[in-house]
């Protein structure tokens, strides 16, 4: 037996001086371990991912089937009772049971995806090229200045155009802001409050949202469309009008409709019920998010460099579209309404268009649905940063209307589709969906009409036909790769016919102006007719 135990020692001995010579190869193969630590990121960003879906899907489940449970429960105890009693039980069921309690929004802590990719180094050498176009943008601008001019010229007359009568906007904002603060917590408290003391609760019911949609049709409905066009607003200044205008509407909507339900609970069960707590309502104002909640996952504490990053990156994305817009589209159609209408120049127009379409599109996304909210999240520690999901890899357009926004989808879904489902009783789902399409388009093409001062509903032909259409075409069963590659092209298309359009029918409203303002002269686009 000694002579096996030596020998096994020496093997063993033998082992373990092969074994660092072998890592010292391994290491040697692969450089620094660049490769093996890049593989190491990207699993764990896989991974983590991975576990994250896994939990809001368990929790969702868990969810319903607890929900499924304690109705079979109830269910099997009601045949205790007697006959009368169970027969009326089960009508009150039936009436209560409603598909908005089979699935309700659930808020996980999880990061947002382009935060997770960017720590990719494939991925943000991306990124970085992007940010080297930029550069070329700004180097081009200096030395056609230095050419023409022989000298640097700092002319931002567009900024200063875009964001004419700024401080007006921001007076409408605060007074949007105070009254959407106010009156509908207020209004709350007070339905509240004489609930059970009126004798007719219902009238008094009814009485109260009357006077609340009179109020909101005041305060959040023609006042900002008179400020906007009252005080003659630059078009950024009047998209900071009238989109906080929509957020506010769904805000107050959002509070009143998850707070509701729950004090009617209360006052039908002989109990006293009691609206939110004001700092929750408050708090809910400001974080990005349109689904009321009284609690939300937090971070332990604000990351302040983040911020800073997110609104730097803001601000430099505000310069790229200006860059875009003086290099790519202004000289471009500045003119284009003088010329004699073709077909072959308008079609040439709209294919030169998809290049700086798509890149305003991607501008668009990154500075607000990434930049933006999740500086905001950051402030107020709010935890889910799921504000979209990867839209850019969608084999369907049902897939990219589902992520490309998710914070107006999850609203869409819960607060019109959902409700829709409910009131049929469980109907007509295509209707409900087509519905929600509609309020939509709707509201994209009221922005565009009033922010760019003319009606042209190019946005509300593409969104609600088109894009109809291209929703049951371009369903989810289509997963291969070439229906990618078909998305992104109908994407560009559809921003090169946008941008085409809106450019030429802006410069044809300069160009052309009314010399009777009647109702089929301001409905009826000008750059149909504004040719020489």
């Amino acid at each position: 037996m000694e002579p096996r135990e030596s020998g096994t020692e020496n093997l063993r001995q033998r082992r373990s001086q092969e074994k660092p010579q072998n890592e010292e190869e391994a290491s040697q193969q692969v450089p620094n371990g660049d490769a093996k630590h890049l593989d190491i990121i990207t699993a764990h960003i896989q991974w983590k991912r991975h576990v994250e879906a896994m939990k809001s899907e368990l929790l969702e489940q868990v969810h319903t089937q607890l929900s499924e449970l304690l109705d079979k429960v109830l269910e099997e105890a009601a045949y205790s009772f007697p006959p009368r009693l169970r027969n009326s039980l089960a009508k009150q069921a039936s009436r209560e049971k409603s598909p908005l309690q089979e699935k309700q929004k659930v808020f996980v802590e999880r990061q947002s995806l382009l935060d997770e990719l960017l720590d990719v180094e494939h991925f943000r050498t991306i990124y970085h090229m992007f940010v080297a176009m930029l550069c070329v943008f700004a180097l081009s601008t200096v030395v056609v200045d230095f050419i023409d001019e022989g000298r640097l010229v700092l002319d931002f007359k567009l900024f200063i155009f875009a964001f004419g009568q700024l401080h007006v906007a921001l007076f409408a904002w605060l007074c949007m802001f105070l009254y959407t603060l106010v009156v509908p917590y207020k209004a709350l408290q007070i339905w509240t409050s004489c609930l059970r003391t009126v004798r007719f609760p219902k009238l008094f019911t009814a009485a109260v949202v009357v006077a609340l949609l009179l109020c909101h049709t005041a305060a959040l409905g023609f006042y900002p469309i008179h400020t906007v066009v009252s005080y003659k607003l630059g078009p950024a200044s009047r998209f900071i009008v009238i989109l906080e205008q929509i957020r506010f509407l769904m805000k107050s909507h959002a509070f009143l409709r998850e707070s509701v339900p729950p004090i009617l609970c209360a006052v039908s069960q002989n109990g006293k019920g009691r609206p939110p707590e004001f700092s929750t309502y408050l708090y809910f104002l400001f974080c990005p998010t349109l689904i009321y909640r009284e609690n939300y996952p937090r971070t332990p504490y604000v990351r302040w460099r983040y911020v800073i990053n997110n609104f730097a990156k803001v601000l430099g994305c505000l310069f790229y579209g200006y860059f875009i817009l003086e290099r790519l589209c202004i000289p471009v159609f500045n003119n284009m309404s003088k010329q004699p209408f073709s077909i072959k120049t308008l079609v040439l127009s709209i294919f030169n268009a998809t290049l700086p379409g798509t890149f305003l599109l991607l501008l668009a996304f990154f500075a607000f649905l990434h930049c933006w909210l999740n500086a905001f999240a950051e402030m107020l520690r709010f935890a889910d940063r799921t504000f979209y999901k990867d839209w850019w890899n969608s084999t369907s357009f049902s897939t990219y209307y589902r992520t490309w926004n998710v914070v107006v989808h999850d609203w869409l879904y819960y607060y019109i589709y959902q409700e829709i489902v409910w009131l049929l009783r469980g109907k007509a789902r295509v209707g409900a969906m087509l519905f929600a399409f509609i309020v939509s388009a709707v509201v994209h093409e009221y922005v565009f009409t009033v922010c760019f001062g003319f009606f042209y509903p190019v946005m509300f032909t593409l969104f609600a036909f088109f894009g109809v259409i291209f929703n049951f075409i371009l369903n989810d069963k289509r997963t291969s790769p070439v229906w990618n590659v078909i998305m992104w092209t109908f994407l560009y298309v559809g921003q090169g016919i946008q941008v085409c359009l809106y450019c030429q029918e802006w410069y044809a409203q300069i160009h052309c102006p009314l010399k009777e303002r009647t109702f089929w002269g301001i409905v009826t686009p000008r750059s149909w007719s504004c040719r020489s």
